[in-house]
């Protein structure tokens, strides 16, 4: 299949933020999107072409093989940033490209270059649309056409050359010392009467001689007029004869580019991307390994060759409390990283680039090699140390469960992180949530002193602390005998402590609870898949909802004519006026 028929009638949206791994080079970003989402059947040397073909396109060849950058790793420039995030949309060739403030946040040079990259692509055949916050003058000219809107009524749409022209006949002619954008933003932006009222109070003589028409009315009443005149002008019967010309014309409804990649293609190509980024980033799993390593050298110190003395009976069940508990919880550690991974989910997610279950699975997948690695390292050094049960299959369960537990606590603050995208309130709830699991988790109070409403039903049975515990328990004393407070005492058996001090049903298998622990991680991977449906389904259904409300609100405060009009205006904040301008190849 030649890349000359591929990927057409499509479009594409590139975000305000650039949510891209910072641990991948540029080549690496725009290649795992290749395989992501162009056909299984396509060979490699092809998508290898039409990578290379993109980065020339958008000028990424001088910084191709370097990394994005992270909080560790120095990589690109804001700029660069912002053409690669380009570069990956407009590798499926879109013929309508929508962008959220591609300049924001860039100085004025990175933003040229932005800016002009995209004018590039607009005289490739394709549609460029971009919202645009205060561009220089340089980057103004750039675009060929300009719509402006203010409250949501169009105060200009035509060439962006001639706007200059339609602001002058409207009676507010742009200076000659400033800026035509910034012009144009000053007639229809009700901010800047609170900055003429404050110009007006130091420097008022000099505003007592200017000549500029805005100096001598509001931006309520410029506004009015601009968008009567606009409504009678040329320009508006020359835009909806157009329209209406194009409304007519039949043919495909443009979607957007989406994948045609393979469920098992994108699942493959995900985990391995993500384990390619959680291998590079110190952050993800590479630091908590020392920091697991570093605690159970401490527990084991404290508690090392605990034996089989009467005061060991309870410093082996603290000694499994403490790491059950507290070294598990230090998973919610990763939660950063996990947010950042959602971010980047939601912006590929957002223009189709592989589904929701393909990306449950390989994060899943990707993760267990270095969760594996983190339970068998710690926890053969905490187990030896301590002189655990003796025996090669007690050993096994021990890392078993913690690497459960640990997978458990990863799980629950995945789907955390699909809801709450921010690291302090995510990290305060999980940490919540785990508290109120280790306060039922037997060992704070035992099993049968828990309060049955709620607490003891369901609440100890949802924690996964609870069952980790009684099997740890089980696992470490069963077998085994322990001095009596008295030498001339006979030995206590692991079963009665079990029985009668930990509250533990002996006649159920450890395996159970082992069991159990890795259904609770089948259980918050599916909750995990659900939260993120949810979040696509119900949220934009629940910002319409307000967003509707909101409008009547207003509607039913103001009364109808021009009064209502100009209270509309005047109230309406600077964030709901913007300037958006399309690019597009002339005819």
């Amino acid at each position: 299949m030649h890349t000359a028929s591929l990927f057409y009638l499509t479009l594409a949206y590139v975000t305000q933020d650039d949510n891209l791994i910072g641990t991948l080079t540029v080549r690496e970003t725009i290649s795992y999107s290749a395989r992501l989402r162009l056909p299984d059947k396509m060979p490699w040397s092809e998508k290898q072409a039409l990578v290379e073909s993109t980065i020339i396109e958008m000028g990424l060849q001088d910084c191709a093989d370097t990394v994005i950058g992270n909080w560790h790793l120095r990589g690109i420039s804001g700029g660069e940033k912002r053409r690669v995030s380009i570069a990956l949309e407009i590798l499926m060739r879109p013929r309508m490209l929508f962008l959220d403030e591609p300049t924001s946040g860039l100085d004025s040079a990175s933003a040229f270059f932005v800016t002009q990259t995209l004018r590039g692509l607009s005289r490739d055949g394709r549609t460029v649309i971009a919202s645009i916050h205060q561009p220089s003058s340089e980057v103004f000219e750039l675009f060929d056409r300009l719509y402006l809107l203010s409250g949501g009524r169009t105060v200009y749409f035509g060439k962006a050359s001639e706007a200059y022209e339609f602001f002058a006949h409207a009676g507010f002619p742009c200076p000659a010392m400033r800026n035509p954008s910034d012009h144009f933003l000053r007639c229809i932006n009700s901010d800047f009467d609170k900055v003429k009222a404050t110009l007006k109070g130091s420097m008022k003589l000099r505003f007592m001689m200017s000549e500029d028409p805005l100096e001598k009315t509001t931006t309520a009443e410029a506004t009015r007029m601009l968008i009567s005149f606009y409504s009678s002008s040329q320009y508006y019967y020359t835009a909806k004869e157009r329209v209406e010309e194009i409304s007519k014309v039949k043919g495909t409804v443009l979607e957007s580019g989406g994948s045609q990649a393979s469920f098992l293609m994108q699942t493959f190509t995900l985990t391995k991307r993500s384990f390619v980024n959680m291998s590079r980033d110190f952050g993800y799993y590479w630091l908590r390994l020392l920091i697991y390593i570093v605690e159970t050298i401490c527990i084991g110190t404290i508690y090392f060759n605990v034996g089989t003395s009467y005061n060991s009976i309870l410093a082996r069940g603290s000694c499994a409390s403490f790491v059950f508990g507290f070294v598990t919880f230090m998973s919610i550690g990763g939660f950063p990283s996990f947010v950042e991974d959602m971010k980047v989910f939601q912006r590929e997610r957002l223009n189709g680039h592989y589904g929701v279950m393909a990306f449950v699975i390989s994060n899943t997948i990707s993760a267990m090699p270095f969760l594996i690695m983190i339970t068998i390292i710690s926890g053969t050094i905490c187990y030896f140390m301590v002189h655990l049960h003796p025996g090669f299959m007690h050993y096994l369960f021990f890392v078993l469960c913690l690497y459960a537990s640990v997978t458990v606590v990863e799980s629950l603050m995945m789907a955390i992180a699909s809801i709450i995208p921010n690291f302090l309130m995510g990290i305060i709830i999980g940490a919540g949530i785990q508290g109120i699991f280790m306060l039922v988790s037997g060992y704070f109070r035992l099993p049968k002193d828990i309060p049955k409403p709620v607490w003891r039903y369901p609440m100890s049975y949802i924690s996964f602390h609870f069952w980790a515990l009684q099997g740890q328990y089980q696992n470490d004393l069963s077998g085994l005998l322990f001095d009596n407070q008295s030498p001339d005492l006979p030995k206590i058996p692991g079963e009665y402590i079990l029985e009668n001090i930990f509250q533990i049903d002996v006649n159920r298998s450890k395996w159970w609870d082992l069991t159990v622990l890795f259904s609770m991680i089948i259980a918050y991977r599916i909750l995990f898949f659900i939260m993120i449906k949810i979040s696509e389904d119900v949220t934009p259904w629940i910002r319409g909802y307000i967003a509707r409300r909101r409008m009547q609100q207003k509607k039913s405060t103001n009364s109808p004519g021009t009064s209502s009009a100009l209270g509309h205006l005047t109230q309406s904040p600077s964030l709901r006026t913007y300037a958006a301008h399309a690019g597009h190849k002339p005819e």
